[in-house]
């Protein structure tokens, strides 16, 4: 191989940070050559201001010095035409215009609607630690926080203030804890303006977030759902006809009955609903070790029961989260339980619960799989 090939290849192993795909695939190879042991290099960025193009210098500079030839290397960046940017769009969409990958009938991705009956039972945070559980256990997770009026993932998650990456009416989710996340308050001007969408714009916002978006090839796609029987609840059902539904509760038998309500319009969009979990369950004295039931008793038990009886097959409770401040704090600063203190009682359980979910009930067999030979 020639030097410029060698570099060439040297390009190969260089992923774009937030696309995930080699440099040449993207298109974003302008030239390379090279002089007296002076590789001159023009990598063309997807927009000008990439935000990865530091991360973008250092990678491609760690993999051309490897070649001993290279004595010392000039990089220059460029920024993609129009025409450019919209053959990387059509590569990353399969060449086919924008639709939402997760309802086509080849995609292998689980989608998991997290639901409840009312605001308040800690549904977001379990939205946020199942999906860094997931993670942790080697799957590529996605989190959609269609919670439009009452978003909170980015504080969750740890992205306040972030912005994604765009091309054109394509953006690239943000990442943190191995999760791609998107969420409506990364496109306010303001993070204090409030939402004030009618019931038929919602609608048209769950779907440009779900088709609009990158998200590459996961494994499992959780959607943060308002609280309610809503639109959203119901358009997730029309969007995306193969998506589960997980229903979160209290202990209180009061927020059971609200709870259930989740769990049947589930059932109404022909949505399979996979289990209840129950937030805030009782848990040990901490001086002496005498078991608290700060809100009462029975209600993932109940809930679970009156949806068994409802749908004509088990729903499990899937688990009993005890009450944890660290649940509560590691939410306000944006770090996780299930990531800064994963030896918590809480994080042992969202783990136990994460690992009967990631089995999927049903077979893939006969799902066509998105292979090219």
């Amino acid at each position: 191989m020639t030097i410029v090939e060698q570099i060439h290849a040297a390009l190969a192993t260089v992923q774009d940070p937030e696309l995930h795909r080699a440099l040449p695939d993207l298109g974003m190879v302008e030239s390379v050559s090279f002089n007296k042991g002076v590789a001159s290099l023009t990598i063309l960025l997807t927009i000008s201001g990439c935000p990865m193009q530091d991360r973008l210098r250092s990678d491609i500079t760690k993999a051309v010095d490897a070649i001993k030839e290279v004595e010392s290397i000039t990089l220059n960046f460029g920024v993609m035409s129009e025409e450019q940017r919209n053959n990387v769009k059509k590569l990353l969409r399969g060449g086919r215009e924008k639709f939402i990958p997760f309802a086509q009938p080849d995609s292998l991705t689980r989608v998991l609607g997290i639901a409840s009956g009312k605001g308040g039972v800690g549904k977001s945070s379990l939205t946020c630690n199942l999906a860094i559980a997931a993670a942790n256990k080697g799957l590529r997770v996605g989190i959609l926080d269609a919670d439009v009026y009452g978003h909170s993932i980015p504080r969750l998650m740890g992205l306040m203030n972030q912005r994604p990456t765009a091309i054109d009416q394509m953006f690239i989710p943000l990442e943190s804890y191995g999760v791609k996340t998107v969420s409506m308050e990364m496109f306010k001007p303001e993070r204090s303006d409030a939402v004030a969408y009618r019931g038929p714009l919602l609608h048209k916002v769950l779907e440009q977030l779900l088709s609009d978006a990158y998200w590459g090839d996961l494994d499992l796609l959780l959607i943060d759902l308002p609280p309610g029987t809503g639109d959203l609840a119901i358009s997730l059902g029309q969007l995306i006809p193969s998506s589960e539904v997980l229903v979160v509760t209290t202990p209180q038998v009061a927020a059971a009955e609200v709870a259930e309500r989740a769990g049947r319009i589930a059932h109404q969009m022909k949505q399979h609903v996979v289990g209840v979990i129950e937030n805030m369950s009782a848990f040990p004295c901490p001086t002496c070790g005498e078991s608290i039931s700060l809100f009462g008793t029975g209600g993932g038990e109940e809930t679970a029961r009156r949806l068994s009886e409802l749908v004509g097959t088990n729903v499990p409770l899937v688990g009993k989260i005890p009450f944890s401040p660290d649940l509560r704090t590691g939410g306000d600063s944006g770090k996780p339980v299930v990531a800064e203190h994963p030896e918590s009682a809480a994080a042992i359980v969202i783990n136990e619960i994460t690992d009967q979910l990631i089995v999927r009930s049903k077979s893939l067999l006969g799902v066509r799989l998105g292979l090219a030979t």
